[in-house]
């Protein structure tokens, strides 16, 4: 896995586009701090682009890098979550900002997948997530479901096609620095 993580890293670095298998469905990713790639991102999918990404941390540490302030009921949320859970949050820090929600949110999760992890933790930046169709088409829930036209789009397939993912989309909650709360998709 080592080897295959390298590889990636090169190709993040670079600006490219990666699929790669995440703790919920096989993902789209770039680096989060790179305009391009972002963009790059919102082509390849045919998303409108005030449509937001996921970006995927692996710690709580470098969630604090990227939120100026996590509310305290995120980390019990976290805690307490049985399942992939992605927060909305309000003021995100160096992320790119074609990234960032036109209310000035970013929805981000910390990831339980052992190859994001290492991943995010030796590239040391979040990386985006965003399910592997073209907007419009049904998420696929494995590997061999993802169509030609994401398969050609990207610059690099993590070839770990045989790794289980949840195969159903995150959790997602939006909380604000008010402490309010709110369920976008269970």
């Amino acid at each position: 896995m080592k080897e295959i993580i390298q590889e990636t890293i090169e190709i993040l670095k670079q600006g490219g586009l990666i699929l790669y298998p995440t703790d919920t469905v096989w993902g789209i990713g770039c680096d989060a701090t790179n305009a391009n790639a972002v963009q790059k991102i919102y082509k390849l999918k045919q998303r409108q682009d005030d449509k937001s990404l996921i970006c995927l941390v692996n710690n709580y540490s470098m969630l604090e890098r990227h939120v100026d302030n996590v509310p305290k009921i995120a980390y019990t949320i976290l805690d307490i979550a049985d399942k992939p859970t992605t927060v909305i949050y309000d003021a995100p820090a160096g992320i790119a900002e074609n990234l960032v929600a036109k209310d000035n949110t970013l929805a981000i999760r910390i990831v339980n997948h052992d190859f994001c992890e290492k991943l995010i933790k030796y590239f040391g930046k979040p990386i985006v997530s965003t399910s592997a169709n073209i907007s419009g088409q049904p998420t696929p829930k494995s590997f061999k479901e993802i169509s030609e036209a994401v398969l050609k789009g990207v610059d690099y397939v993590v070839n770990l096609h045989q790794q289980k993912n949840g195969g159903n989309p995150s959790t997602i909650i939006k909380l604000s620095n008010r402490g309010e709360v709110k369920v976008i998709r269970e």
